[in-house]
This record gives C-alpha cells, structure tokens and sequence, in this order.
C-alpha cells in the first residue's frame, strides 16, 4: 500500500515570521550574510562560503559568464548552465576566471560595414553606449574605431549609413597596450577626460575596455566573492550523461564548484556521477547534487559525497513537472524535512552538508523565510533572469519592457539530459515553460534591495548571521484568511495618474 503523508505540503507563502527581541546591536549594517557552501567537518571552517546567500540557477536564460561576474562582485555564485557544449561552457568558466577587475571584455560589437540601424538594435539589446568596431565584429577582433552616441544623431543621420562613415576612428582614439595596469588606465583616463580607454595587443586586437564609471564601481564592491589569486568565483553546471568528459573540461577552466542539473536526484545516476568525481579528484572538487524533497532523498546525496544538497521539485515559476508527471512537493514542507535531516546528519557524523533551497521565491520575504526554515543559501532562476545581465533579449510588448526566460525543462532548453533516464532514453513532453518576466534593471540594485529587506526582518527576530536566525526563529502556519490580509484590502488603491483637485 501506498504511503501516505498526514499533513499537506506548504509553500514559502502560507508561513510567516514573529518578530523576537531585538537588541540595540540588531541593526542592518551589522548583520552578516556570509553563509556556507561546501560541506565540512565539526570544528573546521568550510573551503568555499559566500557573502551573500543567494546563486543563479543552472539555466540558459540565467547564467552565463557576465551573470557569473556580476553576481560575485555582490559576494554570491552563478552556476554556469550545463545545456550547451562543453566547449563553450569551459569558456564561459575560463573567461569568469580570466577576468579583471576593472578590465571589461567587450560585448558590444559591430563590423565598419554595419549601419545606424545595427548600432540602435544592439544599444537597445545591451543597452550600451559604447560599441567596439572591429575587422569581424568580434570582442577580440581588429579595432578599427569605436561608437559612441556622440558619433551620430538619429533623426539627423539615415539608418542605412555605414558604420564606417560616422565612427572615430582608431587614428584618434586613444588607447593602450596589453599589459597597461588599473592604475596606469584610470590615471590615463582621468588625464585625457575619457569614458573610456580601448586595450590592445600588439596587432591592433581588442582585449578589454576600461570605463571611467568602473573605477568608481569597483570600490563599490566590498563583498566580491573572489579565490585564493583574487580572481571571481564560479560555478558550472554538469549532468549525469557526459560528466566523465564535461567535469573535467571544467575543472580544467577553473571552476570553484559544480552541480548536477536535474529535475529528481535521488537516482543511482547522481550516485555514479558523484562516484566518477570522487575517484577521479578526491575531495579537491567540489559537487553538489540534487533536487531532492525528502530525508530519504538527502540522506542518499549526503552518504554518496554531495557537498551540498539542492532541495525542491515543481516550484520553479517556469517548471511544469507537478503539472505534467504528478511528482514534486511544497517548497516550504520539503524543505523543513530535508534541513532536519541536515542537522541529524551533522549530529551523527559530525559532517555539515549545507542545504540550497531551489524554487518557489515568489517574494523578497521567502528568501528569509527558507533561511529561517534552514536553507544555507538560495538558488533563485526567475529572479535573475529579470536583470540587465542575464543572457536573453529584451523586448518591449505592449509599451513595457519585458526579458524572455525559459525552463531548462522546455522545448526551447533541448536540456533533456538534465533527465536521469539512463541509457539513450529521452523525454518526449516538456517539463517547463517558454515565458516573459518583467524587466528589472541592473542586479546590484535589485539584489541590494532584496537583502537589506532580509538583513530587517533578521534584526526583528534578534538575528544577526544567519545561524542566528535558524536559531531564534518562530514560524507560523497561516490561513488562507490571513494571507489575504496581509495585503493591502478593503481600500481603493490611488491611480498615479489621477491628479489632486485642491
């Protein structure tokens, strides 16, 4: 006979925090966020943690290697999506590695025999004012010259004017060499009034671009999440097909820690992955694995070397799967099993696995909520997709500006080795959606905005780290009641377009 639970399953929504003392100490600017993401022994301090306790999900429309950056100049991990080639994937992961700090390669770029027109579509996709004219209209190509808005006026200019008849060209720019250091850059830039300066090698290729904004930006940075050579932190994606020749392209790359992508990984198919790794590296890479919903689950990824457990099924906002197979479990109920089980774990064998929480974030609110409820930190996919450095399109539909994003799950995605079948099998019905979210803007201020909405609520339940938090944490169960009075109700919300008659 089937077993069968006795209580329902809940999400992040139907909870809510009550509020505990706080001290004169418990203000924002003092909490920390810094949070584990590997596991490690009781009494040793972790190899890999973060600053903040969020990572980008393993997704086309999420992760790339500009996500990856810029998540972790804001102290956090994108986790490289694994649906592509794992050429390219290295790439993206070599390129994260091989970045500088205030050296931006560039992602703007066009050929001298482009027009007006491919230059307004392309600050519209990047929403760049500064685009690199080289011989092949690659980031590493010839520079040739460079466009700015200065160089044209769109309604003085027609659209089909060559890109060569209006650029400055590399003659009168002013640039520098390969080799040239921050310091040397900014100091040029700040003597010749510049926005920014080009660097080249010694055949006239771009290598990076410096921006006068960046400097200022970089000091701006005091959580950045970098390694032992002070370099960027970053994750890659990888599955349980090809992994004998993806993880180590990876590692090779530099990845600091990878994850298997799948919709279900209490499966042997995890354990034969995390077995190839563990053989072929010892414990100097580091893996996590998932989705799980149970203790079983847990239990099974932590015993089979995991370093950390990823947790949920079905709650992404673009994942069908509870929809199409039946299978998955609230967010919220998976969740406080899986961390229990954490800590049981972590109680007989003295080794912590920390816990990622993978789905249902509708609300700035359910961050803290799943680190109240034990999750070590959050991967979040529709939440990123929304910023300016996520890797898909943004469109305007019916005057407002939107970003496509799609499941890995979805026919858009063809990720289907993210589904642990074996063998040559593979699905025939799609497990997610092809979608639209509303845009953003840049990660920095969403992310800024979203944590110092965690930071205080931790500081009205007394908490100032998140240990703290999961420590001192009282949660409630709500009613569908009280969930409707925790919004705005019985009021007529105003209309900014109505004015005041005095």
């Amino acid at each position: 006979m089937a077993f069968y639970y006795d209580e329902p399953s809940h999400t992040f929504s139907e909870y809510l925090l009550v509020p505990g003392y706080s001290s004169s100490e418990c203000v924002p600017a003092n909490v920390s966020l810094k949070t584990p993401v590997v596991k490690f022994k009781k009494g040793e301090q972790p190899s890999l943690t973060m600053n903040i306790p969020l990572v980008s999900a393993i997704m086309q429309a999420v992760s790339d290697d500009r996500m990856a950056i810029a998540l972790a100049k804001e102290g956090g991990i994108s986790f490289i999506y694994g649906s592509q080639s794992i050429e390219s994937e290295a790439e993206m992961v070599a390129r994260v590695k091989s970045y500088k700090a205030g050296f931006v390669r560039s992602d703007s770029n066009i050929r001298p025999d482009q027009t007006l027109a491919d230059i307004l579509a392309l600050k519209e996709k990047n929403g760049h004012s500064t685009v690199a004219v080289t011989d092949d209209g690659t980031a590493d190509g010839k520079l040739l010259g460079i466009v700015t808005s200065r160089d044209y006026r769109v309604s003085r200019m027609d659209l089909s004017t060559k890109v060569s008849e209006f650029m400055t060209p590399f003659e009168k720019l002013i640039w520098a060499e390969d080799g040239t250091t921050l310091k040397e850059a900014n100091d040029i830039i700040w003597d010749h009034k510049l926005n920014s300066l080009p660097i080249v090698d010694k055949n006239q290729r771009l290598t990076y671009f410096v921006f006068r904004k960046d400097y200022s930006a970089h000091k701006e940075n005091p959580l950045e999440l970098l390694d032992s050579l002070k370099r960027y932190v970053v994750g890659a994606g990888i599955n349980t097909r090809d992994y004998a020749e993806r993880v180590p392209a990876l590692v090779e790359a530099g990845a600091d820690v990878l994850c298997i992508d799948s919709s279900e990984g209490f499966s042997e198919w995890q354990k034969r992955t995390l077995d190839f790794i563990r053989e072929k590296y010892g414990d100097t890479v580091k893996v996590g694995a998932g989705n799980v919903v149970d203790r079983e689950g847990f239990l099974f990824l932590a015993e089979a070397g995991a370093d950390f457990v990823k947790v949920g099924i079905g709650g992404g906002s673009i994942c069908i799967t509870r929809e199409t197979k039946g299978i998955g479990r609230g967010q919220a109920t998976a969740l406080i099993e899986v961390c229990k089980a954490r800590d049981e774990y972590y109680e007989r064998t003295g080794i912590y696995v920390p816990v990622c929480s993978d789905g249902g974030i509708v609300h700035d609110y359910h961050v803290t909520l799943a680190l109240a409820m034990g999750a070590d930190f959050i991967m979040l996919g529709r939440y990123f997709s929304r910023f300016d450095e996520s890797p898909t399109n943004k469109v305007n539909i019916n005057g407002n500006y939107m970003k496509e994003y799609w499941g890995e799950g979805s026919n858009r995605a063809r990720n289907w080795q993210r589904y642990d079948l074996g063998g040559d099998k593979k699905l025939s019905f799609e497990e997610g959606v092809d979608s639209y979210v509303p845009y953003a803007g840049p990660l920095k201020d969403n992310v800024s905005l979203t944590l110092g909405k965690v930071k205080s609520t931790m500081c009205n339940c007394g908490a100032l780290t998140i240990a703290e938090l999961q420590q001192k944490a009282k949660i409630t169960l709500v009613s569908a009641t009280s969930i409707v009075e925790g919004g705005a109700h019985d009021v007529l919300l105003k209309d900014k377009t109505v004015s005041v008659v005095k």
